[in-house]
């Protein structure tokens, strides 16, 4: 049964490794088309959110949906697929494969995952690196490419999934400045044509531009939800307010 209407919804969810709770009962929905951006120092549980949102760690209590897939309740790995399909990840890693040139990297999971024809999938690979400004690497092995290429053909890959939703998970963070510029280019535009994100980030002055709202988060908690604007300039929280003091 949904609870809302909104394309993500995340209810009062706990998570702790051990003995230490990373996430104390976060709630947050979002809607088709959305981007959120989730800003907050480290160790405040935004990379946690999101492998919370496509299964990649369990929860320990809460509710999950994403679209009609309740994921708190998805044990397998066959009970996932259908969420893999929905739901594409960006680590800050790029985890290509160093053997497979970057159309191979692209093909794999549509090849693999949902079983769809090569020759549909090489196509489509193609075309995703001419969207990523990338057309002319299709041959080229990650070591050739610089960490903002690997990070492009990285969002690649998860495009090629047919994805509805995209999470970023502090995909610049590896990056040297003069390579940011090309990878959050990439993401504005996917922002543009509408795709839903969730993007964990310490581009502050992006997620102002991209965001429709943003996130504070502190302790394993959202302390503050709102338009960026709003957020960045009147913050109504102290500790965003503290955090905002130290990185802008």
């Amino acid at each position: 049964m949904k609870r809302s209407e909104a394309l993500i919804e995340i209810d009062n969810i706990h998570k702790s490794f051990g003995n230490f709770e990373v996430l104390k009962g976060i709630s947050l929905s979002v809607n088709e088309g959305e981007a959120v951006c989730i800003i907050g120092p480290s160790g405040s549980g935004k990379s946690t959110v999101l492998r919370c949102i496509n299964g990649l760690l369990p929860i320990d209590e809460g509710y999950i949906r994403v679209g009609k897939h309740r994921v708190h309740e998805l044990r397998s790995e066959k009970e996932m697929r259908p969420l893999r399909h929905q739901v594409s990840m960006v680590f800050q890693q790029y985890n290509l494969f160093p053997h497979k040139t970057a159309l191979e990297n692209i093909m794999m999971a549509p090849i693999q995952v949902l079983g769809h024809e090569r020759a549909e999938v090489e196509d489509r690979a193609r075309k995703l690196l001419e969207k990523v400004r990338l057309g002319n690497k299709a041959d080229s092995y990650p070591g050739m490419l610089s960490g903002g290429q690997q990070q492009r053909v990285a969002i690649a890959r998860a495009l090629a999934m047919q994805p509805e939703i995209i999470l970023f998970d502090e995909v610049t963070a590896a990056l040297d400045p003069e390579t940011v510029k090309e990878v959050l280019l990439t993401i504005r535009e996917l922002v543009d044509d509408g795709l839903t994100c969730i993007l964990v980030t310490h581009e502050m002055k992006f997620a102002r531009e991209v965001a429709d709202r943003v996130c504070f988060t502190d302790r394993g908690l959202i302390v503050e939800n709102a338009p960026p604007a709003e957020l960045f300039d009147t913050p109504q929280d102290p500790r965003t307010r503290e955090f905002l003091g130290q990185v802008l």
